[in-house]
This record gives structure tokens, C-alpha cells and sequence, in this order.
């Protein structure tokens, strides 16, 4: 039997989710779609069921995709609803409710995040209203959760009714919500605050110390994890025996070069991924999950609302670029909840263009503040620079039109400690089990291609454009061949090369706007076809290479 979750985004319905399904848990692609979506196997009162995360929207118009999958899901015939109203902001989840209601189905409402409201909400009157059970939850603490267990049991058994066809219009769901609201005060401080900060100012002058704070926490964490933690670990215990060993067990050659030589697969696998990239990747997601957590990212996005018109965005359109940060991969997939594929394409495209995930970020810092702090925080304003430029170009080639901006202004709140260490570990995780292992083959492979001479060899073929257009020395051709596989592989290599300042700006230039890695090529293909995964594949490498020897030659004439 299956139980659809439903309720609009940022409202606690994946946290309801998590508390009520176990370890079976599998993420589903919608037949006939790109929207993947959570379902678990769950059991309440000895009753076994199937819970369906429906992906979170504020309306059932079916006017993007994922609208679509959740009327479909509905017209599915399941056993029944959960619905979760949001506390704060009743009225718009009202509207959202009654239209769920109009499909005839068993439905229960939870009235969530009733801990962010000073005073009480009516759900007795409600349930009256809608003549469906409503509970009053706090789904991140847990309260509520057994009677919505009870409901779902009653659900199971057949002893929930679906409701009346009820009246689907905002006046109604305006008129309903404000009979609910009992009298109640607010934050007056959380509120004022939650005001400054999607105003011009002080919200920007806040925004550049906000970001530059996050800048200086992702950095800062991640250089101390790196030069006073992990490498020295590595350096101090794990290396040395590694090396011992296969000094003992290979005589000098070929196999003992692509265990521990230059491109050494014993060593490299555990430096490169373990010791100068996991360090950034900790700080980062701790960074992000703390802008996340705490309600500022929506506001954020209010604030360059003006700056992305310029280029036919809205500024909710700042989430897929800053999940991009993290991986391209969720980033693209993000975009799934714009209605223009047109606009799809054009974010896509800048996020593959500009924008470094946090791996190859965590490369770059390695590799640029060593030689100097500056250098790191000119690359990302670099990065940023070619994200408009780029959506200038392809919001004129395209003739991409902007659209209105919806978004959702949450409360500011305090990040429980708790859940931050949760979400870390979990993107922490992935990395380990993804990213490790997919680096690790790719390092074998180099070593075993680097040590037969097949790099250097392709390499010479690549010397003039190399060496001569972008400045650099002609082992460097290595690494972009790497980054083909990895992004953070065009970066890492170049760490040893004992590049100037001027080379190592240039370098990180070619490989910022380097070609995506093959997993993001083919995440482009499913969502937007073979064609336009190409067109970005050569843009991206044209741009690399024309913008990195422009770098070069021009700084070189100064420097």
C-alpha cells in the first residue's frame, strides 16, 4: 500500500519523511520524466506501507515538471495522504491543501514548524473545515510523530473517510487560515533582522561580510585541517610504511614507479583526495549547511534579484549555482523546477562554465595560497565575473526573457547542532565513497599511462598550444588530460610543478573554465539531449583555453 507525503517546499516533509521510514530508502526517476523523487518502506501499529516523498511544490497548476509528477501521483490511486501544512506560513499551504483535497483521497494534515509561532494554531477548527484529522507536529523534535503514526495506522485499516470535494480558491484558503490563527505576537528581534537583510541596506553592505565570513570559514578551516592535520598524519604514519613496503617487495622499474613515482597510485589516492581535497570539502559543507540551516540563502537571493534580471534570471535562481559549488551534478538537476527549458539550459550551461565544485575548489586553494592568499579570492571574483558575462552572452543568443521571482522567505533560525553534523557526515560520505574511489581509479589509470610514456607523448603533441599560447611547462598537459575524468585532477598534478604566480593564475583560469568532468557531460545529455551536452563541451574548452592565454598574454607584458 503507498502513502503519499505531500506539501510545499522548506516546510519539514523530509524530516517527517526520515523519521518515519527506516533504512530502506531508494531515490526514483518518474517514468516519462527527470524528477527523481524518495520512497521508503515504513511500518506504523504492525501495518506495513510504502511512503512516497512527493517532490515539494506550492501549486498543482502542472505549469513545470515536477507539478505534473505530484497530479499524477495523485490520480495513481494510493492508499491515502499526508499532508504537511506549514505553521508560518498557513495560508499558501492552505491554498496548496484544498487542491489536494479536490482529488477525493483519505488525508490527514500535520500542521509543522508550530514551534516558530509565538501562540497557538487552530487545528481543531480546521480539521472541522476540511473534515479531515489534523496534528500539531515539530518534526524535527519529534513532537507529534506518534499521533500521526495513529492516523496513518487509522488510514491503513480504512476508518479515515476521504473528504467533501471542498472550495479550491485563495479566498478560501485565506478565509480558513485566518480563523485558525489564534492571536499571537512574533520574534520582534528574529523579525526586524529577517527584514534588514533583503533590503539594499543594510542587507548588501551584510551579504559581503556574510559571504566573506563563509569565504574566510571555508578557507581558513580547510588550510588548518590540511597543513596541521591530515598531511602531516599522512606524512607521519601512513606514507612512510607504504613506501617501506614496496621498496622492499619491487626492485627499481616500471611497477614501482606507478606504485610510489610521480604519479604514484599508492600515494597520490590517499594526498590528493584524503589530504588536500577532504579538508575543503568539511569546510565547505559546513559552511553551506550553516547558511542553509539558518534561513539566509533565501534572502540572498532576494537581494541579487536585480543583478540576475540583467541576464534573464530571477534571483531564486543563486541555489543551483551555489549547489554547484558543492557538485554540478545536483546543481543541474535543481533546475528542473523552472518552468523555461530555455532558462534550464542557460543556468545549466554558466554553472559549467564558471562554476568550480568544491573539490576542484579545495584544489585550487591548495594550489594558489601557498604562493599567495590573494590569488585565491581573485579566482573566485574571476569565477563570478565569467557567470555574468557568459549569461549576458547566452541571454542574447537565446533571447532567454526573465520571469517573476517566487521564493519562500523562512524564519531565521539558530542551526541545531545536531542536524548540521548529520547533513556533514552525509555529504562527507558521499564524497568518500564516490569521489575517493572514482579519483583513485582515474590516479591508477595516469600512473600506468604517465609511467608508459603515453602522457608524454601526448603531451608533446600538446606543447605548442601549452607551452607557447598559455605559458606553461610542457608537463602540464598531463593534468588537463586528467581533468577530462576529474576536474580536481587538472589542478592537483600542478601543485609540484613550481609554477610562477602569473602560471599558477593561469592555470587555475584554464581549468576553472575547463570542460565539465564526464559525469556531468552525461547528466547533461539525459536532461537536455546529446546536442546540447556537445555545444557546452566545446564552448567550455574553447573558452578555457582562448580566456587562459588571453590571462597570460596580457599579464605577461606587465609582469
Amino acid at each position: 500500500m503507498e502513502i503519499l507525503l505531500i506539501g510545499p517546499p522548506n516546510v519539514g516533509k523530509s524530516v517527517l519523511f526520515n523519521r518515519l521510514t527506516g533504512i530502506d530508502v531508494s531515490m526514483a526517476n518518474y517514468p516519462g520524466t527527470t524528477v527523481d523523487y524518495k520512497k521508503g518502506e515504513a511500518c506504523v501499529r504492525s501495518k506495513r506501507f510504502t511512503l512516497i516523498d512527493v517532490p515539494g511544490t506550492y501549486d498543482l497548476n502542472t505549469s513545470n515538471e515536477a507539478e505534473e509528477v505530484a497530479v499524477e501521483m495523485l490520480d495513481s490511486s494510493p492508499a491515502g495522504v499526508v499532508f504537511v501544512l506549514d505553521a508560518k506560513n498557513l495560508e499558501s499551504s492552505m491554498h496548496l491543501l484544498l487542491q489536494v483535497l479536490s482529488h477525493g483521497l483519505p488525508t490527514i494534515a500535520a500542521v509543522n514548524r508550530s514551534d516558530l509561532v509565538a501562540g497557538e494554531v487552530d487545528i481543531e477548527l480546521i480539521s472541522a473545515e476540511l473534515g479531515i484529522p489534523v496534528i500539531r507536529t515539530v518534526a524535527i523534535e519529534g513532537k507529534g510523530l506518534e499521533e500521526v503514526k495513529d492516523r496513518i495506522a487509522e488510514m491503513l485499516r480504512g476508518d479515515v473517510d476521504p473528504p467533501l470535494p471542498p472550495k479550491v480558491a485563495w479566498d478560501e484558503a485565506e478565509r480558513i487560515s485566518g480563523a485558525a490563527r489564534c492571536p499571537f505576537g512574533t520574534d520582534g528581534r528574529r523579525e526586524r533582522w529577517g527584514e534588514l537583510l533583503v533590503r539594499p541596506i543594510p542587507g548588501i553592505p551584510l551579504a559581503i561580510l556574510i559571504l566573506a565570513l563563509t569565504f574566510a570559514l571555508v578557507v581558513g578551516l580547510g588550510m588548518g585541517l590540511r597543513q596541521f592535520v591530515l598531511m602531516p598524519f599522512f606524512h607521519a604514519f601512513v606514507i612512510p610504511p607504504i613506501e617501506g613496503a614496496v621498496d622492499m617487495m619491487f626492485e627499481d622499474g616500471m611497477v614501482k614507479n606507478i606504485l610510489i613515482g610521480d604519479y604514484g597510485f599508492l600515494i597520490k589516492t590517499i594526498e590528493w583526495p584524503l589530504g588536500l581535497v577532504l579538508p575543503y570539502i568539511i569546510s565547505f559543507y559546513l559552511a553551506l549547511s550553516i547558511l542553509e540551516d539558518s534561513g539566509y540563502l533565501p534572502r540572498l537571493a532576494v537581494l541579487i534579484d536585480g543583478l540576475f534580471k540583467r541576464i534573464g534570471l530571477s534571483g531564486s535562481n543563486i541555489i543551483p549555482f551555489l549547489l554547484g559549488y558543492g557538485c554540478a551534478v545536483p546543481a543541474i538537476m535543481s533546475t528542473r523546477n523552472m518552468s523555461d527549458r530555455g532558462r534550464r539550459v542557460m543556468v545549466s550551461a554558466m554553472i559549467c562554465l564558471s562554476v568550480p565544485c568544491v573539490a576542484q575548489s579545495g584544489a585550487f586553494i591548495s594550489l594558489l595560497a601557498e604562493s599567495s592568499v590573494l590569488l585565491v579570492p581573485a579566482l573566485f571574483i574571476f569565477s563570478f565575473l565569467m557567470a555574468f558575462l557568459f549569461g549576458m552572452l547566452i541571454s542574447r543568443l537565446t533571447g532567454v526573457r526573465r520571469e517573476a521571482m517566487v521564493q519562500e522567505i523562512p524564519d531565521l533560525l539558530l542551526p541545531d547542532v545536531r542536524m548540521l553534523g548529520k547533513k556533514l557526515w552525509i555529504r562527507v560520505r558521499h564524497f568518500l565513497r564516490e569521489g575517493v574511489v572514482a579519483m583513485g581509479m582515474i590516479i591508477g589509470v595516469a600512473a600506468v599511462l604517465y609511467e608508459s610514456g603515453v602522457l608524454v607523448h601526448v603531451g608533446h603533441l600538446m606543447e605548442p598550444l601549452v607551452v607557447g599560447w598559455l605559458g606553461l611547462p610542457a608537463e602540464a598537459s598531463t593534468p588537463l588530460i586528467l581533468g577530462v575524468f576529474r576536474r580536481e585532477l587538472a589542478v592537483l598534478p600542478l601543485i609540484d610543478m613550481g609554477l610562477t604566480t602569473l602560471q599558477l593564475f593561469t592555470a587555475s583560469v584554464v581549468a576553472l573554465l575547463y570542460i565539465p568532468c564526464i559525469a556531468v557531460i552525461s547528466v547533461l545529455a539525459r536532461e537536455f539531449g546529446i546536442k546540447v551536452s556537445l555545444i557546452i563541451l566545446v564552448a567550455t574548452l574553447s573558452a578555457s583555453f582562448l580566456i587562459g592565454g588571453l590571462v597570460f598574454q596580457i599579464g605577461s607584458l606587465f609582469l
